[in-house]
Order: structure tokens, then C-alpha cells, then sequence
């Protein structure tokens, strides 16, 4: 088939692209930066088309004789100059390309949100996609995907067969962004550069391996119900228990801090201040400090039985980034 991704030069738009691509598709990539689509997408059957999903014109002509798409261009960051950016390009972006999919007859499309739009687990109990109707939701990331998950609703009814997706913490090999934070993480840790627990490292999350994410997009294309959620989890661990594991299989065992909430909040709000004032991206802000004191324990039973999604143990993935991490320093 023909296949339109945005987001490909991201860390899971890129994986996605080229796995599509030795698959056998041929891939229209949506790309800003020409020079830098051309660095990460080293393959034939990917077709680079420079545009924006913020420029219609720019869609129409990348996804001109696709038959799938596949959005995941999003501003996935801690903070922003322009807070409305979330909204814009988050919501309206993913409008555009709806939009441009009625003009030119695409019927299939899957929308990459987050397992953070579910909430916590406020009881510690794994959270589905229906666990927490109205959840509070920290940050405006996660409130823009919210609001692009009813859009995507809405088109149903026009003929879109809109599919949602939700991963939750994603590591492994690949592009160190933001998306990629625990991977960061785990470089900055081994080479004594990261040295901080939030509280006291008890706080639950889910870790799920980019490949299990990149299998279960393809998937859920083909298997997914439109119009409902398919949360695409890993495992539930502790940062005590993920570190332990880093210390277990590489002997290096650094020496970590635990930080109490009230300081971290602290922190956090000097760094806000400081790009605030001079434009400086924060490594972490008030919200996100909430965030990940809290436990986030994932259920990905539905993806299991409905699309056949699976998971590798946190070990075995681990191990991989680590031998990825070791090769490319």
C-alpha cells in the first residue's frame, strides 16, 4: 500500500516509517526539514514530501493516492514559549489532516495520543481505557490529545475509520528526544550524569519497548475498533525497580538522591522561571513533577485480546537498550 506518516522524524515516526517500508509499503513521509528527513529515513520505499500539518495544501499533496494514515506529529514537550502551541498544533493539526483524508477519500487513520489522557491509578489498581471518565489531567499536552480524541470521534460519523492509540512510557534504541526520555535517562544515569529519585522512588509507572509499540500501531491499523481507545502499555515498575535492573545488568550501581515533592516542586519552578525569562527548554515543570510522583499502572488487556498486542518483559528490554546504548556511544 501507500502510507502517509507525519511525525516521522520523531522517535517512534521514524521506527514506524521504516518498518512500514521493509514491510514492503511504499511510505509518504511528511517532513519540515527536508535535510534532516533525509538523514533519518534512509530507504527506498520512503518518499519525502516537505510540508506542515498546520499548511492544508502541503497535506493534500503528500497524501495524494494514499490508503492509510498514520498521525503522529505532535508538540510533545514539558513547556512551551506559547502555550496555545499545544492546542494548535495538537488539535487543529490533526483537523487538517481529517480534513485533507475527506477531500481525497482516505478512509483509514490512526491518531497516536497518550496512556497519560486515563489518569492515574489513584487506588493503585491498573487503569483501561474507561477507567477514569474525567480524569485530572496535569498538563496541557495531555489535555490538547483529550481534545484531538473527541475531533477524531466526530469524523467517524463523516466515513473516517479513526483508530486511537495510547502508549505509555516508550523506550529502546532509537532517537534520544523527548519522547524518548527514560531512554535519556538511562545514558545520563550510566555515565553518573543523572543522580535523582523523585520522592522516594516508589511511584509506579508503565515501560513499554518501542518495538511493542511500533507492532502494536501496525496491529491495531489492522485489527483496531474505530472511535475507541487501545491503550499500548509495557510494564508496571517502579523508578526504584527500573534502576535496580540498569544497576543489576551493568554493574555500574550509581549512587541516587532522593528528592521530597516540595523540593522538586521547587526546582521545577526555578526552571519554569528560567524559561520564562530567557527561553531556556526546562528538563521538568510544576505539572510533570505532579505527574510522576503519582502511580501510573497500565492495563494493555484490551490491546491483548482485541488486536493481539504483546509485551516483552521489562528485562529483556532493558538489556537490548543498554547493548543499543553501549554500540552507539
Amino acid at each position: 500500500m501507500k502510507i502517509f506518516i507525519t511525525g516521522v522524524t520523531g522517535y517512534i515516526g521514524q521506527k514506524l516509517a521504516l518498518q512500514l517500508a521493509a514491510d514492503g509499503h511504499t511510505i509518504h513521509a511528511l517532513v519540515r526539514n527536508e535535510k534532516k528527513g533525509k538523514a533519518l529515513l534512509h530507504h527506498h520505499k520512503i518518499v519525502l514530501f516537505q510540508g506542515d500539518i498546520l499548511d492544508p495544501v502541503s497535506l493534500l499533496n503528500a497524501m495524494a493516492g494514499c490508503d492509510q494514515v498514520y498521525h503522529l506529529a505532535a508538540l510533545a514537550s514539558v513547556w512551551h514559549e506559547i502555550p496555545q502551541s499545544f492546542q494548535v498544533i495538537n488539535v487543529k493539526g490533526l483537523q487538517n489532516v481529517l480534513d485533507a483524508c475527506l477531500k481525497l477519500d482516505i478512509k483509514d487513520v490512526l491518531f497516536t495520543s497518550t496512556a497519560g489522557v486515563v489518569g492515574d491509578s489513584e487506588d493503585g489498581k491498573p487503569v483501561c481505557e474507561l477507567t477514569n471518565p474525567n480524569p485530572k489531567l496535569e498538563t496541557l499536552y495531555e489535555q490538547s490529545k483529550v481534545d484531538a480524541e473527541q475531533l477524531l470521534k466526530a469524523y467517524i460519523p463523516k466515513g473516517i475509520r479513526g483508530i486511537i492509540v495510547n502508549p505509555s512510557r516508550v523506550y529502546g534504541p532509537g532517537l534520544l528526544t523527548e519522547s524518548n526520555g527514560f531512554t535519556r535517562l538511562m545514558k545520563m544515569y550510566i555515565s553518573g550524569h543523572w543522580k535523582i529519585k523523585p520522592c522516594n522512588g516508589k511511584s509506579i509507572g508503565n515501560y513499554v519497548y518501542i518495538d511493542d509499540t511500533i507492532k502494536g500501531l501496525i496491529a491495531a491499523m489492522e485489527k483496531a475498533k474505530p472511535g475507541e481507545r487501545y491503550l499500548l502499555g509495557g510494564v508496571n515498575a517502579t523508578y526504584n525497580e527500573f534502576f535496580s535492573l540498569v544497576d543489576e545488568l551493568t554493574g555500574v550501581k550509581r549512587k541516587m538522591y532522593n528528592v521530597p515533592l516540595p523540593v522538586m516542586l521547587f526546582l521545577s519552578r526555578i526552571q519554569l522561571l528560567m524559561a520564562r525569562l530567557f527561553g531556556k527548554q526546562p528538563m521538568i515543570t510544576p505539572p510533570f513533577v505532579r505527574k510522576y510522583n503519582k502511580h501510573w499502572v497500565v492495563s494493555s488487556n484490551k490491546a491483548e485480546q482485541e488486536i493481539g498486542y504483546t509485551i516483552i518483559p521489562l528485562r529483556e528490554g532493558v538489556s537490548k537498550t543498554l547493548n543499543w546504548l553501549n554500540q552507539s556511544v
